[in-house]
């Protein structure tokens, strides 16, 4: 079956989505949630492994605390960012104060950091609160 392989962020389920139906909002087939959004969504360290290793559409993610001031600050630009980059990545955040590990297995040294997933490897990593327009340059480069 051809598609392009996306995991559904509330259930786990891999589904596959046509190229041509990425900008459609595309569902998954198990539960029902929409699997492209124009808004960023708050995952867990399972669900990014999986999504990382499995996604054929880019995947963005923020390491973020609460407790962190340019996180608090790049929130809004990120979600701009989204909204901007509807279809062509998706953009999620990771909360590093709930989520201990997660900075550990993806050796994040400082937050904010963006990291961009493609073809089941990171592809590029940049740290520090920025802008809406360089967060979709950076996801699409």
């Amino acid at each position: 079956m051809a598609g392009l392989k996306m995991t559904c962020f509330d259930c786990g389920q891999v589904n596959r989505v046509p190229e041509d139906k990425l900008s459609a909002g595309p569902k998954c087939a198990a539960c029902g949630a929409k699997l492209i959004t124009d808004k960023a969504v708050e995952i867990d360290l399972a669900t990014l492994q999986k999504a990382a290793k499995t996604d054929d559409v880019p995947l963005v993610v923020d390491f973020w605390a609460p407790w962190c001031g340019p996180c608090r600050m790049m929130a809004p630009e990120f979600s701009k960012a989204a909204a901007t980059l509807k279809g062509k990545a998706r953009l999620v955040k990771l909360n590093t104060e709930a989520d201990q590990k997660a900075g550990m297995v993806y050796g994040i040294r400082g937050i904010p950091t963006m990291v961009k997933f493609k073809g089941g490897r990171e592809v590029n990593r940049q740290s520090g609160a920025v802008p809406a327009q360089a967060i979709v340059s950076f996801s699409q480069g």
